[in-house]
C-alpha cells in the first residue's frame, strides 16, 4: 500500500542490530568476499584531451574488455556535480513521511520513490536500498511532478540533467566512431528517453547478508553514473573487482541496447552493489533509454552475421523486466538462436 511506504524505506528503519529475515539473501547469491580488490585497470578517459584518436581508442578498448570506463575533464561544472549529489543526500535524508510525499505525486507512476525494487511485493528477496527516480526529458511534462523538498531540487537537478544530456551525446559519439558507425547514428529516438535514478544504500548491520543490488547488467545504451563511496562491483573473468571513486569523474557502462546494436563487439558489463556498515552511500544514475518505438538491432555494417533479434525498446524492455534482469534469461530472449 502507497500509504505505507514511509514504513517500508530501508532510510526509515536501517539503525537495526541484525538484517531482517526478508533481506538475508540465500547463501550462493551473497557476497561473499567483500573487501574484493579496486580495478586499477578501468581507465579514466580525459575528454579534455586534444588526440581524439587516441581517446576513442582508449574508450573503445575498455568498452571491449570491460564494459566499463571512467570519464574526466568531461566538462560538466565540478560545482555543479557537488551541488547535485548534495541535493540527492538531502532528499534522502528528509522526514519519511515527507519523501513519500515528494515520490508519490505522479499519477503515471513515472516519477516515483519506491524501496529494493519496483517489484518489491513479489521478490523473493529484498535489497538493501532506496530509489528515487524520474524521467530526465523533456523537462516540460515532468518537472511540475519532481520533488520540491529540498527546495533547490528542481533547479539543480534540472541543470545537471542538462549537462550530462549534453555529455552522453559526446561519449555516444566517440562510441559511435569507435564502432565505424558514424557520429550521427545516435541521434534521434535511441537517445529519446533518459531517466534519472538516485540510489540511496543505508549503513547495513551486517553486508556480508545483503546486497545493494543484484548482479545484473542494465537496460540502456550507457549509463553514466555519479558515486560518492566504494560499493559497485564488476564481474570480469569469473572474477568481482571493485570500481574505484575517483572525485568528480563519472562511471560509464555498456548495457544490453549498445550490446545488441554493436552485435556484442561492446559488452554490456554485469555488475552488482554491496553494502557497507560504516557509512551511507549516495549514487546518481542517468540510463540512456531509447523511445519505446525505437527498433533495437545489430548496426547493418557489424552484421556479420547478427547475433540479436531486432525488437522495439519496449518489448526489450518489458523482457528484461519479465526475467527480473537474469542474464542468461535475457540473453535467451535478444539472441538470434544458433541452431
Amino acid at each position: 500500500m502507497e500509504t505505507l511506504l514511509d514504513q517500508k524505506l530501508v532510510s526509515s528503519w536501517f539503525d537495526v542490530q541484525s538484517v531482517p529475515q526478508t533481506y538475508v539473501h540465500p547463501p550462493e547469491k551473497r557476497p561473499g568476499k567483500l573487501n574484493v580488490p579496486l580495478c586499477n585497470n578501468i581507465p579514466a578517459v580525459d575528454l579534455g584531451s586534444h588526440d581524439r584518436r587516441d581517446t576513442i581508442h582508449r574508450i573503445s578498448k575498455a568498452s571491449e574488455e570491460f564494459g566499463f570506463f571512467q570519464v574526466i575533464n568531461h566538462g560538466v561544472p565540478i560545482k555543479l556535480v557537488d551541488d547535485t549529489m548534495s541535493v540527492f543526500k538531502e532528499f534522502h535524508a528528509l522526514p519519511q513521511k515527507d519523501k513519500a510525499i515528494e515520490g508519490s505525486k505522479d499519477p503515471s507512476r513515472s516519477c516515483k520513490l519506491y524501496t529494493s525494487s519496483e517489484n518489491y511485493a513479489n521478490e523473493e528477496v529484498h535489497y538493501w536500498r532506496d530509489v528515487l527516480t524520474h524521467p530526465g526529458h523533456p523537462f516540460e511534462h515532468y518537472m511540475q511532478f519532481w520533488p520540491e523538498k529540498p527546495t533547490r531540487y528542481r533547479e539543480v537537478v534540472k541543470a545537471y540533467l542538462e549537462e550530462v544530456r549534453n555529455l552522453s551525446y559526446v561519449i555516444l559519439e566517440l562510441l559511435a566512431e569507435g564502432l565505424g558507425i558514424g557520429t550521427e547514428f545516435f541521434c534521434g529516438g535511441l537517445t529519446e528517453s533518459p531517466v534519472l535514478l538516485s540510489n540511496h544504500y543505508p549503513p547495513c548491520p551486517d553486508p556480508s547478508l545483503t546486497l545493494g543490488l543484484t548482479k545484473h547488467c542494465d537496460p540502456t545504451l550507457i549509463t553514466i553514473l555519479l558515486q560518492d563511496t566504494e560499493g559497485l562491483q564488476v564481474f570480469k573473468d569469473g572474477n568481482w573487482i571493485g570500481v574505484e571513486p575517483v572525485p568528480s569523474a563519472f562511471v560509464v557502462n555498456i548495457g544490453y541496447v549498445l550490446q545488441m546494436i554493436s552485435n556484442s563487439k561492446f559488452k554490456g558489463a554485469e555488475h552488482r552493489v554491496v553494502t557497507n556498515s560504516r557509512v551511507a552511500r549516495t549514487t546518481i544514475a542517468y540510463f540512456i533509454h531509447p523511445s519505446n518505438e525505437s527498433l533495437i538491432a545489430p548496426a547493418k555494417t557489424l552484421c556479420n552475421p547478427p547475433l540479436y533479434r531486432s525488437m522495439k525498446f519496449k518489448e526489450f524492455l518489458r523482457n528484461f523486466k519479465s526475467k527480473a534482469a537474469n542474464a542468461e534469461a535475457v540473453l535467451k530472449v535478444i539472441s538470434l538462436s544458433s541452431s
